[in-house]
């Protein structure tokens, strides 16, 4: 008489419940490290981020060459110019929302639906920065509501004067082209101390996709972004 191999439904379902509740713990202790190198990045200059790492092992996996230019500086070693203008280009309201932009965010739903074209998104210079350091390019659920968690940590314990430099210094420039100081040299041969007014606008504008725009290309956007920093006072 053979034996029956098959599973009981009772066995699967614990295991089922075994490999959720082992899955909810991983996902909880990798949500921790994040936010326990937050904290750390308070004092620390981060020597990498996700998206460099993911630039590095996509150029890998396709044979291509990759020249990396990342040098972190302290943010009043970067221009007021180029800060004001990534502020008015990227998150107008940075200095006074908590994380999040509600009314970016129902502005760009807004055009979304009606199909209208976005000078930018919805996200703010911290969740981007939340981006960038953890998660990379990529788009998920999963992704975004991690990140959305890690929003208020990095609020919280970073400060907007240190969020700002953070973004500035790693955010993506060119191929292989991360942070303010390596921006300023490679597009303009100067240092990101004396980047002027119109050069930083037409950095800010390359920022929503830097691997596609170029600085001198990007006179339009660079008129609205030097309008928005009038605006503001800059």
């Amino acid at each position: 008489m053979s034996e029956n191999t098959t599973a009981s439904p009772k066995f699967i379902k614990f295991t089922w419940r075994r490999f959720l509740l082992w899955t909810g713990y991983a996902l909880v202790g990798l949500w921790l490290f994040f936010a326990l190198l937050l904290v750390a990045l308070r004092f620390i200059d981060p020597p990498t981020t996700a998206v460099h790492a993911e630039r590095r092992i996509a150029a890998w996996t396709h044979g291509k060459p990759y020249t990396e230019r990342y040098n972190f500086i302290p943010l009043r070693d970067i221009s007021p110019n180029l800060q004001h203008a990534v502020v008015a280009a990227e998150d107008g309201r940075f200095y006074q929302h908590h994380g999040f932009d509600w009314q970016a965010i129902q502005l760009a739903a807004e055009e979304d639906m009606e199909g209208g074209k976005r000078f930018r998104g919805g996200s703010t210079i911290t969740q981007q920065l939340v981006k960038n350091l953890f998660f990379g390019t990529s788009r998920s659920y999963v992704r975004k509501a991690a990140e959305t968690t890690l929003v208020p940590v990095a609020e919280l314990v970073l400060g907007k004067e240190r969020i700002l430099e953070l973004y500035l210094n790693i955010v993506e420039w060119g191929p292989g082209v991360y942070g303010a100081d390596a921006a300023c040299r490679y597009h303009f041969k100067a240092s990101a101390r004396t980047i002027g007014r119109e050069q930083a606008a037409e950095l800010a504008a390359v920022l929503p996709s830097p691997l596609k725009r170029r600085p001198e290309r990007m006179v339009h956007y660079r008129g609205i972004i030097l309008d928005h920093m009038a605006q503001m006072g800059w």
